[in-house]
């Protein structure tokens, strides 16, 4: 994408970036109902409209600023969907499940977007019009995909790889660990302004990327 402009740059994230933030956020609160809470359905939460998960800084302005600054790494987040682990009949195991319901919805967009990016290979050249958009797209969402699938992964909290870790500790280890969530966000921006998680991520992003870019064709 080195090839493309500021402008097409934004144009071909735009999409796949709010997609991939507000879908992620919809399977929490869908995985919530489905064990008993309904706090995200009765706000209005359980819908792919954007503007009722966006978040300012996490949504718009971050990303943004990572596309601009061409680090080559780009994620976000949305306004968190509200959950209330109160709710359900084994609070820690089933809060896991709606944890992990992120992640797994951001690799299932990610196949996704290998198959639209596999249908502008197929359609290919002479129809660059066409095919060249559906590439770059399908790109696109399969790196913020996979990016945010293994960035909310780690078990840093308030992310849901921690969530998941919780539900398989004991009670007290586990309400031990979830003390560190007032700190997790300066952890992690810790970990991008010193390129760690660039470094965390770096071989197995690279593995990913091989299998879903391969499903693409490309």
């Amino acid at each position: 994408m080195d090839e493309l402009t500021l402008v097409q740059r934004i144009v071909i994230w735009v999409l796949p970036v709010v997609f991939a933030i507000t879908v992620h956020e919809v399977a929490h609160g869908w995985v919530a109902r489905k064990y008993g809470d309904n706090t995200a359905y009765m706000l209005g939460r359980l819908t792919l409209n954007p503007i009722k998960h966006i978040d300012l800084f996490g949504t718009i302005i971050l990303p943004g600023l990572l596309l601009v600054s061409g680090t080559g790494f780009i994620f976000g987040w949305a306004k968190p969907v509200p959950v209330d682990p109160r709710n359900f009949k084994r609070p820690l195991k089933d809060m896991a499940v709606v944890a992990l319901a992120g992640p797994v919805s951001n690799l299932l967009m990610a196949v996704a977007w290998a198959l639209i990016a596999r249908l502008g290979v197929i359609i290919g050249a002479g129809f660059e019009s066409i095919s060249h958009p559906l590439i770059y797209s399908g790109v696109a969402g399969i790196s913020i995909n996979l990016v945010l699938a293994m960035i909310n992964l780690l078990p840093i909290p308030p992310l849901d790889g921690s969530r998941i870790l919780t539900g398989v500790l004991p009670n007290y280890w586990a309400w031990q660990y979830n003390r560190l969530e007032r700190f997790g966000f300066i952890i992690l921006l810790a970990l991008l302004y010193f390129k760690l998680l660039n470094v965390i991520l770096e071989y197995p992003l690279f593995v990913a990327q091989k299998i879903f870019f391969s499903i693409a064709g490309l």
